[in-house]
């Protein structure tokens, strides 16, 4: 199989970008012996040629069966080192529109077109700005490398919550939420176990897992399903499926050209399987009353429903609905936190809370007292945490697993303790 144009398009635009770069490297060891020179340039171009011939590959590698733990850490590495570079260039970009005003000018005013030396150290202007620039990319590719130990650094997220319509009874029922487990991610047993123990020490009432059990393939969770079978509560452990769940983003072979494929059908129905295997109740648009002292509350469950057409939309909440409309507090699992705005808040007022996950808070941010910041906040609404509009409230879990990049960055994996009071 030959390379796709996109393939193309992007070797090519990732070989400008890196003789872009280069000119910012060339000015970082200007100074320098030439042996230094020599053995920074190889590097240099080492791995950025070693990228480009990887890319080229790929179509013949059958890179879909390469061991997941791989995968990923090269991905990793490999947009780690774009960004890096992209983030360089915008320094360089700034320098160059910057020399091309200051030549325009001195053409009209007649002076000679030397460059102008800056007050730092004695360094021209594109000098400092070229250093600039690779150290804070560099910065950037130290920070995702660092990240690669934070995978499995679980956080606890304890809160409580008071709503008016509460039965007496369900006060101080505590919750526990996960979500994006992504098995198929996985490498560590033992740091796993430690996050499952985690749960338990929290002593919920009732568990509840929004969704993305696997990356793809039903099989991902053959590993893991004595861990997670530790997943317990007495009231029960109750789930829905995510985006990911479905097979959606695998290429199955005997996928026909209209899109069918009775393999991921059938991977599908083993992976719903799995939820009764583990000892949890996966809800697909259903609901189920709980009770407690003869007092009711409803529980809901959908399937993926996203407002962002890249995202599939199979939950059915109207049907999930049906026949709760008199228990006056419900709660709502649905993996993708823009059901929230799109349909839940506007035409379901009296679902109290929402539970989501799905963004993983992008597994990159800063959290920190007064600073709440990811790039994730640009493609979604809510993206992480606690959330309220009127009456009504939504959590965003940040994901128990990791996807893609096989780290984090200052949003770390999270168990949620929920406390109704």
């Amino acid at each position: 199989m030959r390379p796709g144009l996109n393939s193309v398009i992007l070797i090519v635009f990732l070989l400008l970008l890196d003789i872009y770069v280069f000119q910012a490297v060339k000015a970082m060891v200007y100074m320098s012996a030439p042996r230094v020179r020599t053995i920074t340039y190889s590097v240099y171009w080492f791995i950025s040629v070693t990228c480009l011939v990887m890319i080229a590959l790929l179509p013949y590698l059958n890179w879909h069966n390469w061991p997941p733990t791989l995968k990923s850490y090269l991905m990793a590495l490999f947009m780690g080192l774009v960004l890096a570079k992209l983030l360089v260039t915008v320094f360089l970009l700034i320098d160059d529109i910057r020399r091309g005003v200051v030549w325009v000018i001195r053409q009209f005013a007649g002076a000679p077109a030397a460059e102008v030396s800056s007050a730092v150290s004695g360094l021209t202007r594109s000098q400092f700005l070229s250093r600039l620039g690779l150290i804070t990319g560099g910065t950037l590719f130290g920070t995702l490398i660092y990240g690669f130990s934070n995978k499995y650094n679980y956080r606890v997220h304890k809160m409580k919550l008071a709503f008016k319509h509460l039965p007496a009874s369900f006060k101080g029922l505590r919750i526990v939420q996960i979500s994006d487990i992504h098995s198929g991610s996985f490498a560590n047993r033992e740091a796993v176990q430690k996050g499952v123990k985690m749960i338990l020490d929290q002593k919920p009432d009732l568990v509840l897992f929004t969704g993305d059990l696997v990356n793809d393939r039903a099989d991902e969770m053959a590993n893991w399903m004595d861990v997670f079978r530790e997943v317990k509560a007495p009231m029960g452990v109750f789930s829905t499926l995510g985006n990911h769940d479905y097979g959606d983003y695998f290429p199955w072979p005997d996928k026909t050209p209209n899109g069918y494929s009775a393999m991921q059908h059938e991977n599908l129905d083993r992976l719903k399987a799995l939820h009764g295997e583990l000892g949890w109740k996966l809800m697909m648009n259903e609901n189920v009353v709980l009770e407690r002292s003869g007092e009711q509350i409803a529980l809901l469950g959908v399937e993926n429903w996203s407002a962002i057409k890249r995202f599939p939309r199979y939950g059915d909440l109207k049907r999930a609905y049906e026949g709760v409309s008199h228990i006056p507090f419900k709660i709502l699992l649905s993996h993708d936190p823009t059901h929230w705005d799109a349909q839940v808040r506007t035409e379901y007022p009296d679902i109290a809370l929402m539970l989501a996950g799905h963004t993983h808070g992008m597994q990159f941010g800063v959290e920190i007292p007064g600073l709440k910041w990811s790039p994730a906040q640009y493609f979604y609404k809510e993206w992480a945490g606690l959330y309220k509009q009127g009456e009504q409230f939504l959590y965003v879990n940040r994901g128990f697993g990791f996807l893609g990049y096989p780290g984090r960055v200052g949003v770390l994996p999270e168990i949620t303790v929920i406390d109704l009071v």
